[in-house]
């Protein structure tokens, strides 16, 4: 099983990093615009289309306001398994540790994987700093 990490510094309060991580709904509005070009909610779960045009279903597996941490499952997507999670920790030196981590099967799925979490950990830093102009 593959696990790609991901972590980025962002200058922005964790309560306002955890606000906007949390909007289950908007993840298209608060935090990957244009990375994520829409997000609806199916009951629990989140219909999400990609910038590329790739549709997945994501299945809320837990919410932890204490912990400032989501984890979802993609169970209708291009993976066999995948279980992600993100989450926001005060950085030491002030603002956000906003760290994503995911686990996913097959194997050779890692790679774009990869390059898609770096291109949306790179939005969420952008977008949670105000630094996004509208894409």
């Amino acid at each position: 099983m593959a696990t790609i990490y991901k972590e980025r510094r962002i200058e922005v309060s964790v309560e306002d990093a955890w606000d906007a991580l949390a909007d289950w709904g908007a993840l298209h509005e608060r935090l990957v615009p244009g990375f994520v070009t829409d997000a609806h909610l199916d009951g629990t779960d989140r219909i999400v289309s990609f910038f590329n045009g790739v549709t997945a279903r994501e299945r809320l597996v837990s919410s932890d306001a204490q912990a400032r941490r989501l984890v979802w499952s993609i169970v209708d997507g291009p993976y066999s398994h995948h279980n992600g999670a993100a989450q926001v920790l005060a950085h030491p030196d002030g603002g956000t540790r906003f760290v994503w981590i995911a686990d996913l099967l097959p194997d050779d799925r890692a790679q774009r994987a990869d390059a898609m979490m770096e291109r949306g950990i790179d939005t969420v830093k952008q977008t949670l700093e105000g630094t996004v102009t509208g894409e």
